[in-house]
């Protein structure tokens, strides 16, 4: 049920002879097969992983990419290597600032023939995996088989599928993933400001059953239990609010703490008491930074990060 999200064609993959190559500003360059990954050093991870632009299809007007509502987010259990134990292994020269992450998913986008490519900062996360396993079994192909990047806390553009080069470089990559694609900009010649993580988000399970032509959910009166997910790339929830009003008032849901899963969403919920008519129900989250969803939320020609607040309108009879 994990979402997927492809630039290019899903690669095929022999993973027998797969190699990972570790080069660049580094002492020892490397060339890994999954053998030698796997004597490394073995971590599981729960993440949650968002697609940045999640929600892209509420904006309006509507920005032209995948036209996603709020379904692109899924969490998984990811194992595999630290990504700071390979690059140990290499040693990072000096003067290594980057690390460049290639996948072997190749395509043209806005007239560039490219392979997938984005860079994080170094040194790089401990929590940062070269995963080889989703959920306790290998990955399946459109998932990244037979290795890919988990990076917890950020946007799914960063989580590099298919990852066959890892390349230390000495000064800020500018690759077309990098400065041109995932950019947030108002208008088409600004540099924009970079897209990293997650904007603090909660989602609530939309109560009752479905009317079949509108999808307006339907309940009856009395009690209801609402509960949902939260998440954000800057900490853990501290608070997710309810409103049975579109927002007009907001009452505090109960939220689970992050316990052993720092990287993974929060589970929360609270109780709804249904009077018959029309309602707007709506969530917002807070984090631990003070980043709080938005009432409004402002518009970028990439629709990415919107993490307007969730509204389900409601019938209640």
């Amino acid at each position: 049920m994990h979402y997927v999200l492809v630039h290019y064609d899903i690669p095929e993959a022999d993973g027998e002879a797969w190699r990972l190559s570790v080069g660049g500003k580094v002492r020892t360059p490397l060339s890994l097969d999954l053998a030698a990954l796997r004597t490394l050093p073995t971590i599981t991870r729960r993440v949650t992983m968002e697609c940045a632009g999640n929600g892209r299809a509420r904006l309006s007007p509507r920005p032209v990419s995948q036209p996603w509502l709020v379904e692109a987010v899924g969490t998984a259990d990811w194992t595999g290597v630290p990504l700071r134990s390979v690059l140990d292994a290499a040693g990072a020269a000096t003067g290594a600032v980057e690390a460049v992450f290639t996948g072997a998913d190749h395509g043209v986008e806005r007239g560039v023939e490219q392979d997938y490519q984005r860079s994080l900062p170094l040194p790089a996360d401990k929590d940062v995996l070269i995963a080889y396993a989703m959920n306790g079994t290998p990955l399946s192909p459109q998932h990244g088989y037979p290795l890919r990047l988990v990076v917890p806390g950020w946007y799914g553009m960063a989580h590099v599928k298919w990852l066959r080069d890892i390349t230390l470089v000495d000064s800020p990559f500018t690759g077309f993933q990098q400065t041109v694609a995932y950019r947030y900009r108002q208008e088409p010649e600004e540099p924009g400001e970079p897209v990293t993580r997650m904007a603090p988000r909660a989602l609530l399970v939309p109560p009752g059953f479905p009317d079949f032509m509108s999808r307006t959910r339907v309940v009856h009166p009395g009690s209801v239990r609402l509960e949902g997910r939260a998440w954000s790339g800057y900490g853990p929830i501290e608070r997710v609010r309810f409103s049975p009003d579109g927002g007009h008032t907001w009452t505090d849901a109960e939220v689970t703490p992050p316990g052993e899963h720092p990287g993974a969403w929060q589970a929360w919920h609270t109780e709804w008491t249904a009077t018959p008519g029309s309602h707007t129900l709506a969530v917002r989250a807070s984090d631990s930074s003070g980043r709080t969803q938005p009432l409004e939320q402002p518009w970028n020609r990439g629709g990415f990060g919107n993490n307007l607040i969730q509204r389900v309108p409601v019938l209640c009879y």
